[in-house]
């Protein structure tokens, strides 16, 4: 094997040199890479600083769109706006006029002129026409002394006094002047299903009727109407407990400025508040009960599947609004198009089932061929983080979905519920909520005897008076549902 050469002194200097310059060559490019590295990161946090003020902004500008409250605009006015009202044309409809009132009080005698207005000539009678003005009367307080005769029993000693069948109480003396049922049934209208303050309330009755009250007599008042309801606010809630279908929603609502919840538990003939200072199972069950069996027509908040004994629908119109939404912020996504076009035609076909155009066996066919589909698109949801989410959702409420094809007789959605919540919004828009404990009591008694009266087509002022004037507190004959 040949010998290597010894290297010359110059030439492991020029080695070394080149060795130099490589060296300085890597450690440049060392610096500008970790100065890009940094340049990156500082990028990097910067977008997602970004992202998540463009995410927040968009939320908001989300809420605000369907915000209830002021302001209402929605954006400047239009250069040409169209003419309000219906078009003219073929399709403009029956027109409209103020029916002719069933009876008449009073009849009115309006005679010509002795002479013309616009130039003094004689006038000639043609003929008689009739308008009808239909007005209120102007309402003074109606004032009743009771004279209440007091005796006391031979027997026992105890004093005994007589009562009207139009009291509401049996106080006297210092307490002895009252509101009467008509004016307390009107001032619970007005505040729990009218939204009105009690300061509203009390300039109203002044205004309008010549009564005096202030807003504290008006709280008292309510008090006294819901010390008398209790009974009947016992009552529906076992109605409800014992409902077979059950729409349950909830919103936030303040109790001595503390967040609380005000729960609405509607049935078809039954609307059941209750403010509880959670969300969650617990607060839920006691109202239906933790063994509740009917079918649960609700959204997609997790609570709900606690209840085990009970059959689920998920509301659909919740399901199609995020698809809606998910379809906007990622258009490229595959997922909410096909959910959405699913979820549809299940409805196409719910109105179908309801009109008789489709049997059992072919909504049978349709339910089996919906499943299908929604499990093949859950199974490739996409990269997307909020998309995979959304599939999450989907899977873990899927036996809950279809649940209006199994029986048709179940909403697809919990309007009833949200129905039931937005009398209590205006009343939150007002007041903000309750005061104290008692006010928040006497707030989910009255508006679920007021509420479910509506819903019955009762007339709810005979329902509150017959309440008030009875000697003790009772169920209301017209909201018991057993007689």
């Amino acid at each position: 094997m040949p010998k290597r050469p010894t290297p010359s002194p110059e030439d492991l200097a020029r080695e070394n040199e080149q060795l130099r310059r490589d060296n300085e060559r890597a450690r440049a490019d060392r610096d500008r890479l970790r100065d890009e590295v940094d340049r990156l990161d500082r990028e990097r946090v910067r977008l997602e600083r970004e992202l998540e003020r463009l995410t927040q902004a968009l939320d908001t500008a989300r809420r605000a769109g369907c915000r209830q409250a002021a302001p209402f605009s929605k954006g400047p006015p239009t250069p040409a706006p169209r003419r309000v009202g219906r078009r003219a044309g073929p399709a403009y409809g029956r027109h409209g006029h103020r029916r002719r009132p069933a009876h008449i009080d009073t009849h009115v005698d309006v005679p010509l002129p002795a002479t013309c207005p616009g130039c003094g000539g004689a006038v000639q009678y043609r003929r008689e026409a009739v308008q009808l003005q239909e007005d209120l009367p102007v309402v003074r307080p109606q004032v009743r002394a009771f004279h209440v005769h007091i005796g006391r029993c031979r027997a026992c000693g105890r004093r005994v006094q007589g009562r009207h069948a139009t009291q509401t109480s049996d106080a006297l003396g210092a307490a002895a002047a009252h509101l009467g049922p008509q004016v307390v049934a009107l001032i619970v209208l007005l505040n729990k299903q009218w939204g009105l303050s009690h300061a509203k309330v009390a300039t109203l009755l002044r205004e309008w009727f010549g009564l005096t009250v202030t807003p504290g007599a008006i709280s008292q008042a309510l008090h006294r109407a819901a010390r008398q309801t209790v009974p009947t606010y016992a009552h529906l809630r076992a109605t409800v407990r014992g409902s077979p279908v059950v729409t349950p929603d909830e919103t936030s609502w303040k109790v001595a400025g503390r967040l609380q919840w005000l729960w609405a538990f509607a049935t078809p003939t039954t609307v059941v508040y209750a403010i509880q200072p959670g969300r969650g199972f617990p607060q839920a069950a006691a109202v239906l009960g933790r063994d509740y069996d009917g079918v649960l027509v609700r959204d997609g908040w997790a609570p709900y599947r606690q209840f085990t004994a009970a059959a689920h629908q998920s509301c659909v119109a919740h399901l199609l609004r995020r698809c809606r939404t998910l379809g906007e912020d990622h258009p490229r996504a595959r997922l909410p198009r096909r959910v959405q076009a699913v979820l549809q035609e299940a409805l196409v076909v719910r109105d179908r089932v309801h009109d008789g155009r489709l049997s059992s066996r072919g909504l049978a066919a349709a339910r089996g061929r919906f499943m299908r589909r929604l499990a093949q698109a859950l199974a490739h949801p996409g990269p997307t983080p909020a998309i995979q989410r959304f599939a999450a959702h989907l899977c873990t409420e899927s036996p809950a979905i279809f649940g209006f094809l199994f029986d048709p007789a179940v909403d697809a959605t919990n309007w009833r519920a949200e129905q039931a919540i937005r009398p209590a919004v205006v009343t939150r828009k007002v007041s903000g909520g309750n005061r104290s404990a008692r006010g928040a009591a006497t707030q989910q008694i009255l508006a679920s005897v007021v509420q479910t009266a509506r819903l019955r087509g009762l007339d709810t002022r005979d329902v509150l008076v017959d309440l008030l004037r009875a000697p003790a507190p009772h169920v209301s004959p017209a909201l018991d549902a057993t007689s």
